[in-house]
C-alpha cells in the first residue's frame, strides 16, 4: 500500500506541476487577447478566446492523463498494459466504467486518478471563469471606436 501511495502522490504532483506550468502559457495568451480591442461585433472575439481557452485545457488534461497512463503502465497496474490510457482516463475523469480494474496490490491508483483529476478540473473551470469574467469587463467598455 506504501508504493501505491508513492507512486500515486509522485504522479498527482507531476500533474499539479504540469498545471501550473500551463497557467502562465494559457494567461499570456489571453493577456494579448484581451489587450485587443474589443471589436464592434464581440460574439466572435469572445468566442475566439473561449474556443482557445478551452482547447488549450483538454490538451494539458490530455497530457495529465497519459502522464497516470505511463506510471500505471510502468509499474504493472493492469493486467492488460494497453488498457492503461483508457482506465487512466475513466478514473482521471470519474467515469469509472469498472470494465477495467487494476490489480489488487494497485487498486488504489483509480482513486488517486479520479481525485486528482476533480481538483484539477476545479482548477480548470476557476480559470476559464476568471478569463470569460475578464472579457466580459472588456465588453462591457465597449469597442474602441477611434
Amino acid at each position: 500500500m506504501i508504493a501505491e501511495i508513492a507512486v500515486a502522490l509522485l504522479v498527482s504532483g507531476l500533474n499539479i506541476g504540469l498545471h501550473a506550468a500551463m497557467m502562465p502559457l494559457l494567461m499570456a495568451v489571453h493577456q494579448r487577447q484581451l489587450g485587443r480591442d474589443v471589436p464592434r461585433r464581440t460574439g466572435p472575439w469572445l468566442a475566439r478566446i473561449m474556443v482557445l481557452t478551452v482547447t488549450m485545457l483538454m490538451a494539458a488534461h490530455t497530457v495529465e492523463v497519459a502522464v497516470w497512463a505511463a506510471a500505471m503502465r510502468l509499474v504493472g497496474a493492469l493486467a492488460e498494459p494497453d488498457a492503461a490510457f483508457y482506465f487512466a482516463f475513466v478514473s482521471y475523469t470519474t467515469i469509472g466504467y469498472g470494465d477495467y480494474t487494476p490489480l489488487k496490490e494497485w487498486r488504489l491508483l483509480g482513486p488517486f486518478a479520479g481525485m486528482n483529476g476533480v481538483l484539477l478540473f476545479g482548477w480548470s473551470t476557476a480559470l476559464i471563469f476568471q478569463i470569460l469574467t475578464a472579457a466580459y469587463r472588456k465588453m462591457s467598455r465597449g469597442p474602441d471606436l477611434s
